[in-house]
C-alpha cells in the first residue's frame, strides 16, 4: 500500500550553480576513489568505480594489511550472542575509519593500517556493552569561524547515545549535544526515560542530508509497551534536535486509523534499526522501518499497523511525510524492513523512473517509484492464512509482487526435507511431521508451527549491491524456516500469548547438526535485472567442510553481511559460516577468487583506492552475531587485500 502526501523538494539552481564552481575533476577522481558512505553513496548501490582489480586478476589479491582492534581482550568471548564485528568502514582523505562491537571508533591509516587514533565512549567502565556495530555516517562544511573544512563522524552507541567526534583528531565537540554527545533515551523514551532495562540501542550508522544527522534505533522485541521507534534528525553542530517522525501516527496524523484504539500508546518497536538512504538531490530520506512488538501477537494492535514494515520516505528537511509503502500488514512474524534502501534509475516500458528497491525477510524485491512510492511492476494483495490464537485479527491479505520473483523458499512440502544424511532426513521427517505448515505468512498459532522464510530471512540487513551499468541487484538470502507455538501466559501478563512452549522462542528448523531442515542450498547469492524484474543467475554461496566430504555439494550456507559491486566485473561478499571471503564474477556468478577469514565475515566488505595508487578491498572478520552456534570462532580482524606490488 502507497500513498504520496508531498511532492518532493528538487534541488534549487543556485545550489547546482555553486556546486559546480566548487567542483574540480581532481575533487571528483578522489571522492570516486574513497568509500565515504556505509552504502558507497548516499543511495546505497555499494557500487564502486574503481577496476584495477578486474575478472582477469583478482586470483592474484593477497593481503596487503591486518589490523587487530582488541576487542577480544575488552570481553568480547563472553559477550551476548548478538555481538559481531559487522562495521563497513569508511575511508575519507586516506583515512579509514571503523567501529568495534563495544562501539569503539578507530581511525587507521587506509594505505597500511597504522592506527591513527581511537574513541572508547566506555572508557573506565566496570562493565562494558557489546553489539553488533555496522560504522559511522561522514559530514563535511566549513568551519563556523570561516576558515578551513569542519569534518566529523557521527554515530550511535550500544548505550543509546550519539556522538560527533572531530575526524582528524577523534575528540569529541563539548558544545554538540550536553558534555559532547547526545543522550537518545532522554530525548525519545516518554515515560521509559529512566526505566535502564528496555535496551535501546544504536546498531547502524545515521544518515546525513545537508547539516541534519537523522538518527534510527534497536529496540526490544519485547514487551509491546516501551520506548517508540520515532526517527529524529539533529543538527550536526550543535546537536539541537530539528524534527522528530513518529513511526506510530499520533491522533490527527496519516495512519493513526491503523491502530485500534489506545494500542499506539507507548507501542514499542516500529522503528528503524537498519539503514537509511538519502536522495540528496531530491531532498528525501527513506526509512526501512521495523515491525511493532510485540513481534508475535498483534491482538493488543488490531488494525494495519502503520508505519509498521513500510518504506516511508520523508522531506529530509522538516521530516514530513511524503509517501508510505507498507510491505507486511500487522506483522506477526517479525518480518522487519532489514536492508537500506537502493536507489537507482528504473528504465523500462521506454522511460526512466527514478526508482527504489527493497529488499524483504519474505524473499522479496519490492521496486517502487521513487517519487510516488507505486510499485513499477505489478503487486496483488492475496489472501493468507488467519491466526487461531484468541483475541488475534489476521489482517486478511498480503502483498505479493509478481516481478521479480521471489529469491528465497516460502513454502514447504514433506518431499522437500532435507536427505543430505541419513540420519538428517530421519530426524527433519520426523519433526515435520509435528509442524504445521499453510505456506507463506502462516501464523504461529497455538500447535507447533513452521514458518518460511523464518525471522531470519530470506534477505536481511546484508541487503544488495547494484550496477548501474548492467542495471543488475546483486543480492544474498538465506533459506531458514523458524519453529514456534503460542503459548498463553497469567492474568496481568504483558501480553496474553507468547511464542514459547515446546520450543525456544526463536527456534530454527534445523537438524542437530544446525543444518536446516529442507534440502539445499541453504545460502544463495542472486543477480536480479531490476528493469526487467528477471533472475539472471542465482548460485549457492558457501559449502559445510564435512558434507563437501561426503561428496554433499552446493549445499550454501546461512549468511550475513552483504556483497559490494565492481566497475571491475566483481562482486564481492564474505558472510557464510564457512569463513569464506569470496569475489564472484558479476556477469555469471562463477567464483573467481576465495580467500580464508579469521572468523566468519559477517559485514559488508568495501574498496577504495590509497593514495599510492592501489586499489585496497577490506572486509571485517569477527564471526559471532547471530550465526555464533554454527560458526563459533571469534576475531577482531579488519583485513585488506590489493594485487601484488
Amino acid at each position: 500500500m502507497f500513498r504520496a502526501q508531498l511532492k518532493p523538494a528538487r534541488t534549487p539552481l543556485l545550489c547546482l550553480f555553486v556546486l559546480f564552481l566548487n567542483s574540480t575533476p581532481c575533487l571528483a577522481q578522489a571522492r570516486a576513489t574513497e568509500w565515504r558512505f556505509y552504502g558507497g553513496d548516499s543511495g546505497g548501490t555499494r557500487y564502486s568505480p574503481l577496476k584495477q582489480i578486474d575478472r582477469g586478476n583478482v586470483g592474484r589479491l593477497r593481503r596487503a594489511w591486518v589490523y587487530h582492534t582488541g576487542e577480544l581482550e575488552l570481553g568480547l568471548k563472553t559477550a551476548p550472542f548478538q555481538a559481531s564485528f559487522s562495521t563497513t568502514p569508511l575511508v575519507v582523505g586516506g583515512v579509514l575509519y571503523l567501529t568495534t562491537p563495544s562501539s569503539r571508533v578507530i581511525a587507521l591509516d587506509a594505505e597500511t593500517g597504522r592506527e591513527l587514533w581511537k574513541f572508547d565512549p566506555q572508557a573506565g567502565r566496570g562493565v562494558r556493552g557489546f553489539n553488533s556495530h555496522r560504522g559511522v555516517a561522514y559530514w563535511e562544511g566549513p568551519r563556523a569561524e570561516g576558515k578551513g573544512l569542519d569534518r566529523r563522524i557521527l554515530y550511535g552507541t550500544v548505550d543509546g547515545r550519539l556522538y560527533a567526534l572531530d575526524a582528524e583528531s577523534g575528540k569529541t565537540y563539548p558544545d554538540f549535544g550536553t558534555g559532547g554527545f547526545v543522550d537518545l533515551r532522554a530525548n525519545g523514551a516518554g515515560s521509559w526515560a529512566n526505566d535502564p532495562t528496555w535496551g535501546a540501542r544504536v546498531t547502524s550508522p545515521p544518515a546525513v542530508y545537508k547539516d541534519l544527522v537523522v538518527v534510527g534505533w534497536g529496540l526490544p522485541e519485547s514487551p509491546s509497551k516501551g520506548p517508540t521507534g520515532d526517527v529524529r534528525a539533529y543538527d550536526v553542530r550543535t546537536g539541537r534536535l530539528v524534527w522528530t517522525f513518529h513511526t506510530v501516527p499520533r491522533p490527527g496524523e496519516v495512519g493513526h486509523e491503523t491502530w485500534e484504539g489506545d494500542s499506539w500508546k507507548e507501542r514499542a518497536g516500529t522503528n528503524v534499526w537498519s539503514l537509511m538512504s538519502v536522495d540528496e538531490e531530491r531532498g528525501l530520506v527513506f526509512l526501512p522501518v521495523g515491525s511493532p512488538t510485540y513481534d508475535f501477537y498483534g491482538g493488543d494492535r488490531k488494525g494495519q499497523n502503520l508505519f509498521g514494515n513500510s518504506l516511508v520516505a520523508l522531506n529530509a528537511a522538516t521530516g514530513k511525510l511524503v509517501w508510505y509503502y507498507q510491505t507486511t500488514h500487522h506483522d506477526l512474524w517479525d518480518y522487519d524492513i532489514p536492508a537500506q534502501p537502493v536507489l537507482f534509475n528504473w528504465r523500462g516500458n521506454g522511460r526512466s523512473v527514478p526508482a527504489v528497491a527493497v529488499i524483504t525477510k519474505m524473499g522479496f524485491v519490492f521496486v517502487l517509484d521513487r517519487l510516488t512510492g507505486r510499485p513499477l511492476f505489478p503487486v496483488e494483495e492475496r489472501a493468507v492464512p488467519q491466526s487461531d490464537v484468541p483475541g488475534e485479527q489476521t489482517w486478511p491479505t498480503q502483498p505479493f509482487p509478481l516481478k521479480p520473483p521471489a529469491l528465497a523458499r516460502q513454502s514447504l512440502t514433506r518431499a522437500e526435507v532435507s536427505r543430505v544424511t541419513p540420519e538428517t532426513e530421519r530426524f527433519c521427517s520426523a519433526l515435520f511431521d509435528r509442524l504445521i505448515n499453510r505456506g507463506m505468512y502462516t501464523p504461529v498459532g497455538l500447535k507447533p508451527t513452521v514458518t518460511f522464510p523464518g525471522f531470519h530471512g530470506g534477505g536481511n540487513w546484508s541487503g544488495g549491491s547494484f550496477d548501474p551499468a548492467s542495471g543488475l541487484l546483486f543480492v544474498n538470502m538465506n533459506e531458514d524456516g523458524a519453529m514456534g507455538e503460542m503459548t498463553p501466559q497469567p492474568a496481568g501478563a504483558a501480553v496474553p500469548f507468547t511464542r514459547q512452549g515446546r520450543f525456544e522462542e526463536y527456534a530454527w528448523f534445523r537438524d542437530p547438526h544446525g543444518w536446516p531442515c529442507q534440502q539445499p542450498p541453504w545460502g544463495t547469492l542472486s543477480a536480479v535485472d531490476l528493469n526487467r524484474g528477471e533472475v539472471v543467475w542465482k548460485v549457492p554461496l558457501g559449502t559445510v567442510e564435512e558434507l563437501e566430504a561426503a561428496g554433499v555439494h552446493d549445499t550454501g550456507t546461512q549468511n550475513l553481511g552483504g556483497s559490494i559491486v565492481t566497475a571491475g566485473g566483481l562482486v564481492f561478499i564474505a558472510a557464510t559460516t564457512d569463513r569464506l571471503f569470496r569475489a564472484f564474477d558479476a556477469r555469471t556468478g562463477r567464483v573467481l577468487w576465495q580467500s580464508k577469514l579469521e572468523a566468519g565475515g559477517h559485514a559488508t566488505p568495501m574498496t577504495y583506492t590509497t593514495k599510492g595508487g592501489r586499489q585496497l578491498v577490506v572486509v571485517a572478520a569477527g564471526g559471532g552475531g547471530f550465526l555464533r552456534a554454527l560458526s563459533p570462532t571469534l576475531s577482531d580482524t579488519l583485513v585488506a587485500y590489493a594485487l601484488p606490488r
